[in-house]
């Protein structure tokens, strides 16, 4: 098997279907591929829907959700494919951008993961590709330094001031669409599962790197990200599990004392932002600030479980 497309689904039905069609259209020419679709026990009839339209599918149905690293590692102990791509719902893929990648992959064998380039749903660019985060970065971001256009230094983090149109070498590319090296895979080991919905493939670009493997982008051809899928539900406890994962990340990777430091920044980042919002809200823009002000007050007061806790992430 040349390719395993493996996708991780929890109440995206429509935007599945619309994933699986495109794949299905773009299917790579002259390749020997299977699609592995796993359900964290969705409950909007995504199951019966890929049974019924998708019977070629392989669909793995658990009875809960145990989020994006786990529910990835169960498809890649099925896939039989040289190159296993994770692919998210929340995507469509266009042209032969599958079958170029496996090609880029079969051409480039010191590669161990691949992304291509990825669109928002205008067709304006996706910033897929990044810097591992650091403590540096993370303070550019946070205080919106990475808007100056005149100090490169502070646009490095998310890679600003490149277009994406040509083929480099990157320190991390985003889950959204990940194509692996299955060797690479059995050197590195599967996706962290104390990672529950962010941060997982991060945390693998890095120990792929770390392991002597590249971690490339190429311009092999785009897919849409719509974005927030299975997380848009989710409201303030999406950015609280972001947070909690950028916490994780750092501490296993950069220490507890940087780890304690990010989690400081944030707290006072999202504290600050619950203050302005809940000001503008007597003044001004009531709706609006009303709801902003709701967002950052259930992440403030829920803080304290943005620190990792040994094991896995909480959902």
């Amino acid at each position: 098997m040349d390719l395993s497309i493996l996708i991780i689904n929890w109440n995206t039905r429509d935007m599945l279907r619309n994933c699986l069609t495109s794949v299905f259209e773009g299917a790579p020419e002259g390749r020997s591929y299977e699609v592995i679709v796993v359900d964290n026990a969705s409950e909007d009839g995504s199951q019966e829907m890929v049974r019924r339209e998708f019977p070629q599918v392989t669909m793995i149905m658990n009875d809960e959700n145990r989020g994006f690293a786990a529910a990835n590692n169960q498809a890649m102990a099925i896939a039989s494919g040289e190159c296993v791509l994770l692919l998210n719902s929340d995507t469509l893929v266009h042209g032969d951008v599958l079958g170029k990648s496996v090609e880029y992959m079969d051409a480039h064998w010191h590669v161990g993961a691949m992304g291509c380039r990825v669109v928002n749903a205008d067709q304006s660019l996706q910033h897929s590709t990044s810097q591992f985060p650091s403590l540096f970065n993370l303070m550019v971001q946070t205080l919106g330094l990475d808007r100056i256009k005149s100090i490169p230094a502070f646009r490095k983090y998310r890679m600003l001031d490149w277009d994406r149109q040509s083929e480099r070498y990157v320190q991390t590319v985003s889950g959204c669409f990940l194509m692996v090296r299955k060797q690479c895979i059995d050197a590195v080991g599967q996706l962290d599962e104390n990672f529950f919905f962010f941060g997982e493939e991060t945390d693998w670009c890095r120990r792929i790197r770390e392991a002597g493997w590249r971690v490339a982008f190429a311009p092999v051809g785009d897919i849409t990200h719509f974005g927030g899928g299975s997380s848009g539900v989710l409201n303030y406890r999406r950015d609280l599990m972001l947070t909690e994962a950028t916490v994780r990340l750092h501490r296993k990777h950069s220490g507890l004392v940087t780890a304690f430091c990010v989690y400081l920044l944030l707290l006072a980042f999202n504290g600050s932002r619950f203050f302005y919002w809940a000001v503008a809200s007597i003044f001004g823009r009531a709706t609006r600030a009303k709801a902003r002000s709701r967002h950052f007050r259930g992440i403030s007061l829920s803080f304290l479980r943005a620190w990792p806790k040994s094991g896995r992430a909480f959902q």
